[in-house]
């Protein structure tokens, strides 16, 4: 990884650690505390999408299918993305207005409930703003940017009252909540190990040394918020923040939160693992990215749980199978081991499971992303959190695992390939996957003199601080917030 990159992240952060210690009160930004509007039972929910140049789309698609939404407004600091849906919008009995400024969409009082969709960094701050103006947050994962981001969400919905849901659909799906039901029900005895894998081909963002166009009208300083205020070496400026570490935290914190959430559910685990190592590197092509495109992180309980996540960036070039009764891995998928069988998620909402002589126990399949949207819609009815299939505490355990592994890679040093981690490494699974992943590697013909592997530092956490035992990791588990748009520090008792 770019070392000097990391050099001055790590010194940005120690001044932020300062800052959170001395007890910085609310941004002066932030909203106050506002009562919720009151919903009755024939009253539509209004809701406002923010951040519309990607996964907004799909967001405006399914609040629109929704009979009990009223879209009322549509926000996002780039009007060019309001207007590539404005075709569509204007069909609807009245069109959503349209707001530059997320400030000033949450002082809308009659807003009942955001979706957020933007890059990264801006979902924590963003969330708790809407829940401190009185709205409930719908919010696409990673919910947060750093580990401790999401914990803060949790209080702030905890003392507000507001629902808080992530966006990982597979929660809602029918076929995959069939699928755990069964996984959880014993028939294949205890789950002891959990693989979330994300094999999906990132290609190189190129390498320029100019800075990246702004597009026409879009306001930047409301697009890097909490991010340092500098336009990023780079071709293009959006859907290419994932690949930066400032906005972004690479595939492991952009497909795998999907994963690795169906992981931890299988697993049963409700707090974070205490020992977390990390494998890869940025390998294959020199670009403008500085985040990893392929990377194995082991997480481990200390009752012996195990938790792979496997990131593979490069091309799939041969089949992926660790032995199992199934045709080979593409794409996002889940294993569950129990001691008496196997289940496998191929997808979002499907499953089958295997007993470990190869005879199938059952399959499951069904469901669609409206369904996730119809859950918070109930749970915003009901005012009870746990009627979300994916409520921010959980969410926040989810995309926390993502964090850690990243900040054990920023933590670590280049080693020659084939280099293992010296512990958590006599696990069969661990075994299987590190030597699939040198093959990959290998296949896709890295030269790990132009590209390196870092091996990162083994982190021991405690679930109940949710911090590390070692300091300068700490300092990765939260960041420098610019002026104006610092993260309001969690609600007292």
């Amino acid at each position: 990884m770019n070392l000097s990159r990391r050099d001055f992240v790590e010194q940005a952060l120690m001044a932020a650690a300062a800052a959170l210690a001395s007890g910085q009160g609310l941004s002066s930004t932030a909203l106050a505390e506002e009562p919720k509007r009151q919903v009755g039972p024939n009253d539509k929910i209004r809701v406002a999408t923010i951040g519309v140049n990607g996964q907004g789309g799909a967001h405006l698609g399914e609040w629109i299918k929704n009979p009990d939404v009223d879209l009322v407004a549509v926000c996002d600091c780039d009007p060019a993305a309001y207007r590539k849906h404005l075709k569509n919008l204007e069909k609807l009995p009245h069109t959503p207005r349209y707001e530059q400024d997320v400030r000033k969409l949450l002082d809308d009082k009659t807003i009942d409930a955001v979706s957020i969709a933007t890059p990264n960094h801006w979902h924590a701050v963003m969330a708790v703003w809407a829940m401190q103006s009185g709205k409930d947050v719908y919010v696409e994962k990673p919910c947060s940017h750093n580990v401790r981001e999401g914990r803060v969400m949790t209080q702030w919905a905890r003392r507000l009252g507001r629902m808080c849901q992530m966006g990982v659909q597979s929660r809602s799906m029918t076929g995959m909540r069939q699928t755990l039901e069964f996984i959880q029900s014993g028939k294949i005895g205890k789950i002891n190990a959990a693989q979330a894998i994300c094999y999906r081909q990132r290609d190189s963002i190129g390498l320029v040394d100019t800075e990246a166009p702004i597009p026409e009208g879009l306001d930047f300083n409301l697009w890097c918020g909490p991010a340092p205020k500098v336009v990023p070496k780079r071709k293009r400026l959006h859907y290419d923040w994932h690949w930066v570490s400032a906005t972004g935290n690479g595939d492991l914190g952009n497909q795998n939160p999907h994963e690795l959430d169906k992981a931890r559910w299988g697993l049963g685990k409700q707090e974070l693992p205490q020992h977390v190592i990390s494998l890869g590197g940025r390998l294959g092509y020199i670009d403008n990215g500085d985040v990893a495109n392929s990377q194995v992180t082991i997480y481990r309980w200390d009752d012996g749980t195990l938790l792979i996540s496997d990131v593979r960036g490069l091309p799939i070039k041969s089949d992926v199978t660790f032995g199992l009764k199934w045709a080979g891995f593409k794409g996002a998928a889940n294993i569950w081991y129990g001691t008496e069988g196997y289940a496998i998620g191929p997808n979002y909402s499907s499953g089958v499971a295997f007993d470990y002589g190869g005879n199938e126990l059952g399959k499951w399949s069904g469901g669609e992303y409206q369904a996730h949207f119809a859950n918070f819609v109930k749970a915003i009815r009901s005012r009870n959190h746990k009627d979300l299939h994916l409520d921010i505490e959980d969410a926040h355990l989810s995309s926390a695992l993502a964090h850690l592994g990243n900040v054990s890679l920023a933590q670590g040093k280049a080693v020659p390939e084939g280099t293992r981690p010296s512990q958590m490494t006599d696990h069969r699974l661990v075994t299987e996957t590190l030597t699939s992943f040198e093959s990959h590697l290998k296949e896709n013909g890295v030269d790990f003199n132009q590209t390196k592997l870092y091996l990162g530092q083994e982190l021991t956490i405690d679930p109940k601080t949710e911090l590390s035992t070692d300091s300068s990791a700490n300092r990765l588990f939260t960041r420098e917030y610019r002026k104006g748009f610092e993260l309001p520090n969690p609600p007292t008792a």
